[in-house]
């Protein structure tokens, strides 16, 4: 059984670190964006224009569809499935390209962020409202701006064009080949 070059491990474990560090980063500017959210904007709203800064809570998923269930369902649900995607990153993170990651990483963390919101006490909190779009946080936004790069990155025809490639081996041009036909 031969093993990989070390090369080839180095670019795994920097994919997925890569991968690992966008998923923290985002969940943590989510995760603290909610926290300051519930304090600041509890009994007031800021209008920014094009965007409103406005506290809600959603018990269901995307559009409170769901909002009925068990909330054990509802975070078992979306604990699986984000799981399911750290899978697949982790798997596809060491031949991915750099916007590959950074999208995994965004999905993962968004997705992270809305679960472990919800953990606590059965809500995820809500704060960014356009008046003509659902109330939505920054989970939401960059888990579906992720989705929408990594389908847009598979979606290239041909080879994914950002994917990292294995360099082939070299040929010693000098040295004849000695073996006989």
């Amino acid at each position: 059984m031969s093993r990989a070059p070390a090369s080839v491990a180095i670019s795994a474990r920097t994919g997925r670190a890569a991968v690992a560090l966008v998923a923290a980063a985002v969940a943590a500017v989510d995760l603290a964006a909610k926290a300051v959210s519930e304090v600041r904007l509890a009994d007031s709203t800021v209008d920014l224009g094009l965007i409103q800064l406005q506290l809600a809570y959603n018990p269901g998923v995307a559009f409170s569809m769901g909002d009925r269930l068990p909330v054990w369902v509802i975070v078992a649900a979306t604990a699986a499935i984000s799981v399911g995607f750290a899978v697949y990153a982790w798997l596809r993170a060491p031949r991915a390209g750099w916007v590959e990651r950074v999208a995994g990483g965004a999905v993962i963390g968004g997705a992270v962020a809305n679960v472990v919101d919800r953990a606590r006490d059965g809500v995820v909190t809500d704060y960014l409202h356009t008046g003509w779009w659902p109330t939505f946080n920054l989970a939401d936004t960059f888990l579906v701006m992720g989705c929408i790069a990594i389908a847009l990155v598979h979606a290239r025809p041909g080879q994914v064009a950002d994917e990292v490639r294995e360099e082939p081996a070299q040929v010693d041009p000098v040295t004849p080949d000695t073996k006989d036909p």
